[in-house]
């Protein structure tokens, strides 16, 4: 036996575990943890000081890296496919390390890191709040609620009867005014006060022009946008100037007609808009004959985002404009 093999053979007996001699008698009662395993430059210097042949040169083994993150989730991946029920029949079926790349490779699931959401920003609530009432400026008026029934002896005209006003400038107040809350079946978003005779035309115009021009168009007539009623003032508000038909319950204003799929009929928008403006002017045409007189965008700078419709009477007829 050579030299070689007999150095080999007296160093595994020498770090060789010691083997108990007794029988299952003299066994231990639990196992025995194993001694600890010397470094690998330790052992080295040990066998190379025996003069060992063994003391070959060892190539020194690199720490297993950290796994990936595109490592695991490929693992997770694989083991994931290996679940999939394979397909049958002619088509070959592939590796399931195979299967794994091509899915990860749709999925695009081998990323470095999850992002992480971004933070949210301040006043986030406060912005919500602020959309919230863009919308409601945007929503129509609500319409008027409360008790009422018909008043001005026409069924057809609902709202209550108030006292007499009497107004803070001489040619004001109205004897009986009403406060109108529908016409024709249509709600007013606020009541609005006048007399009967204003009224009944309110309701004619309604009737007669508004909802035949609106039709079917939107789902048909919602409300009707009132922005004026009584009020005692001068006409247009200017010092000096006669006492407008509002002061006398005689005139109301209207700024949009609301259709039932939320559209509203503008008449500071819709005046000039190509849809919109025939369907306006042809309501401002039907009101002259119910009204004394009516004034919309054309007639002066005043009237730019309403029509004015009041029951005065001209010795030369209506005055619409």
């Amino acid at each position: 036996m050579s030299r070689a093999v007999l150095s080999g053979l007296l160093l595994a007996a020498l770090l060789a575990p010691a083997v108990p001699a007794t029988g299952d008698a003299s066994a231990p009662e639990s196992s025995l943890f194993p001694h600890v395993r010397p470094s690998a430059p330790a052992a080295l210097r040990e066998v190379r000081a025996s003069g060992s042949p063994l003391a070959a040169p060892v190539v020194a083994v690199s720490p297993r890296p950290p796994s990936r993150p595109e490592d695991v989730i490929a693992r997770r991946v694989a083991a994931a496919v290996r679940l999939l029920p394979l397909r049958t029949g002619s088509a070959p079926v592939p590796d399931p390390a195979e299967r794994a790349q091509v899915v990860l490779a749709a999925s695009g699931a081998a990323v470095r890191l999850s992002p992480r959401p971004e933070p949210r920003p301040d006043g986030i609530g406060r912005a919500r709040v602020l959309r919230a009432s863009a919308v409601a400026q945007r929503t129509p008026a609500p319409l008027v609620t409360g008790k009422s029934g018909p008043i001005c002896g026409d069924r057809a005209i609902r709202g209550e009867t108030l006292a007499p006003i009497k107004g803070r400038l001489q040619a004001c107040g109205v004897a009986r005014p009403v406060r109108v809350t529908e016409v024709a079946g249509v709600p007013l978003t606020q009541g609005a006060i006048m007399d009967c005779t204003t009224a009944k035309a309110l309701k004619s115009w309604v009737q007669g022009s508004v909802k035949p021009t609106v039709g079917r168009l939107g789902g048909g007539v919602a409300s009707i946008r009132v922005i004026a009623s009584y009020s005692c003032r001068t006409r247009n508000s200017r010092p000096g100037a006669k006492i407008s038909e509002h002061g006398k319950g005689r005139a109301v204003d209207i700024s949009a007609i609301n259709l039932k799929n939320g559209v509203s009929l503008t008449v500071l928008k819709g005046w000039r808009d190509q849809f919109q403006g025939p369907l306006l002017r042809r309501m401002h045409a039907g009101a002259c004959g119910p009204f004394g007189t009516v004034l919309g965008p054309d007639a002066d700078r005043y009237h730019q985002d309403h029509l004015h419709l009041d029951t005065a009477r001209h010795r030369s007829g209506p005055y619409c404009r």
